[in-house]
């Protein structure tokens, strides 16, 4: 876990720090005396840090749950060669606060309501009147949703407006892939790279803030593959689209994590099924890499990445101005 921007600069045994954080998980324990205490997650765009509050009183200290924007004071200590806080006060953030959140939770490189924009106007540029239909359609009916979502609770794109952002990512590799590739429909290509996750709109419990915390009852039955198929085949009825159509976009859904093993039915039966998968895995797998080797010294070896296979990273910097020696 990194650390938090918070606390940077500041060392152990601080005498105070303060600030503003998001909490992600909050539960109420007890000690071996039997007297209650707050376990905490608090957050900020770089990190995480466990934070207790002794002696809670909820009738004192109020209520905190997961998503809430606190101010928080305290003092930066050590149990059990683990860092963490012991919370002095805490009190829930107001509109006089005027807390900037992209200093509270990592956030999408990309203004949200311009990669909304982008994916809206390629779709407007279909030469087939039912993709443009159905993509636009999903998009408008969701859009509020769509310009906070992350693209999951953890691992890649797991920031405010992430699920945007990786669609519009894979969207741009696909327009390449076509530059290449000429007999791929693009159309169909990029109606799949902007709608294979609109499944996760349902699959992941999600506050206003872009927060994921947990799957919904949905998701962890259904999973965002199986919401995906279902969302474009109730619209394609809803808006009397073809039925050949929407299962093609409805089979790029379902074939887009490639195989059984990770979660796809069934495997990509046409081209532009497969380089929606291919370029899928791609971009998650490079947003995982880039996002371990930030935290790496010049020259040195990641820790093994489970969601990379089991691999280790090397950060080689090389053809950088200040490589490392």
């Amino acid at each position: 876990m990194s650390r938090m921007k918070l606390l940077n600069d500041l060392p152990v045994g601080t005498t105070q720090f303060e600030g503003f954080c998001l909490i992600k998980n909050s539960m109420i324990r007890q000690n071996s005396r039997g007297v209650d205490y707050l376990d905490l997650i608090l957050a900020d765009e770089e990190g995480e840090a466990v934070a207790k509050l002794w002696d809670y009183n909820h009738a004192v200290h109020g209520d905190f749950q997961p998503g809430d924007i606190v101010k928080v004071r305290g003092v930066i200590t050590v149990w059990k060669d683990a860092e963490q806080l012991k919370i002095e006060r805490i009190r829930l953030a107001n509109e006089k606060d005027n807390v900037d959140m992209s200093r509270l939770m990592p956030c999408s490189p990309l203004d949200p309501q311009w990669l909304y924009d982008e994916l809206y106007q390629t779709a407007d540029r279909f030469s087939d009147p039912d993709l443009k239909s159905l993509v636009q359609y999903i998009l408008r009916t969701n859009k509020e949703q769509l310009l906070y979502f992350p693209a999951a609770v953890k691992l890649h794109h797991a920031t405010r407006g992430g699920l945007l952002h990786h669609s519009w990512t894979i969207l741009q590799m696909a327009k390449s892939v076509v530059s290449i590739y000429p007999l791929l429909n693009p159309d169909l290509l990029y109606a799949g790279a902007i709608l294979h996750d609109i499944g996760k709109l349902d699959e992941l419990q999600t506050n206003s803030f872009g927060l994921a915390s947990a799957y919904t009852a949905e998701g962890q039955l259904l999973g965002h593959i199986s919401i995906g198929v279902s969302i474009v085949a109730k619209t394609a009825e809803l808006l009397n689209l073809s039925p050949h159509t929407a299962m093609l976009v409805e089979h790029m859904i379902l074939s887009h994590h490639g195989t059984p093993e990770f979660g796809s039915p069934k495997a990509p039966m046409f081209p532009e099924a497969e380089v929606l998968s291919d370029l899928d895995l791609l971009d998650s797998r490079l947003y995982e890499m880039y996002s371990t080797l930030e935290g790496i010294q010049h020259h040195g070896f990641s820790e093994r990445q489970w969601a990379l296979d089991n691999r280790q990273l090397y950060r080689h910097d090389f053809g950088s101005e200040n490589p490392g020696e």
